[in-house]
C-alpha cells in the first residue's frame, strides 16, 4: 500500500511538472511596444546626428552597446563611439551629408525606414579619393530598440550605385570565360 502511495505522489508530482512546463512554455513573451510618435522622435534624434553632427544627444538615443551593421563595409561597428566615428567619417567625405526620412514603419520592437542620403564627396572614405561628385542614393534601415533607445541598425543600399555615382567603374576579373 505504502508503495502504491509512493508511486501515485511520484507520477503526479511528474504530471504537475510537465504540466507547469507546458503552461509556462506556451506563454507569449511580452513585446516591448514602440508607438508612432516614440518611433517620430527617435528618428528626428537620428537624423539630428547625421545631419547636423549633433553628439550631444548620442547618449538619449542609442544604448551603450549599439551596434550598426552597415552592408557596405565588412565589420560591426559596436558602441556609442564608434557610431560617432562612423557618422564623422560620412560628414568629413560629405560636408553636405544630409539623409531625408521618406517613411518609416514600426512592429513591436522594431522600426523599418526608407531614407534617400544626398552629399558632394570632397574628403576621403577609406580606399576612395575625393572625387567631387554628388551622390544621390536611397537605402533601407531595419532598428532595433531596447529601453526606448535604438540597439542595433542593419542599413543596406546598393553599393554598386553609389560607387558609380562617385564615379568608380566595376572591372570584371581577368581570366578565361
Amino acid at each position: 500500500m505504502q508503495q502504491s502511495i509512493g508511486l501515485v505522489t511520484r507520477i503526479s508530482l511528474v504530471v504537475t511538472l510537465v504540466l507547469l512546463g507546458f503552461s509556462f512554455g506556451c506563454q507569449q513573451q511580452a513585446q516591448v511596444i514602440i508607438t508612432d510618435e516614440e518611433a517620430n522622435a527617435l528618428l528626428e534624434g537620428h537624423l539630428e546626428v547625421y545631419n547636423e553632427g549633433n553628439f550631444a544627444i548620442t547618449e538619449d538615443l542609442y544604448t551603450a552597446d549599439f551596434v550598426l551593421h552597415d552592408c557596405g563595409v565588412p565589420e560591426d561597428w559596436v558602441g556609442i563611439e564608434a557610431f560617432e566615428g562612423f557618422v564623422t567619417m560620412n560628414r568629413t567625405a560629405f560636408p553636405d551629408f544630409k539623409v531625408t526620412m521618406d517613411e518609416f514603419f514600426v512592429k513591436g520592437d522594431m522600426m523599418t525606414s526608407r531614407w534617400t542620403v544626398t552629399g558632394t564627396q570632397t574628403g576621403p572614405l577609406p580606399g576612395l579619393p575625393p572625387t567631387g561628385k554628388t551622390l544621390q542614393i536611397s537605402g533601407l534601415s531595419m532598428y532595433r530598440i531596447a529601453n526606448g533607445k535604438f540597439a542595433e541598425e542593419w542599413l543596406y543600399f546598393n553599393m554598386l550605385d553609389f560607387y558609380q555615382q562617385l564615379g568608380f567603374t566595376l572591372t570584371p576579373p581577368q581570366g578565361r570565360m
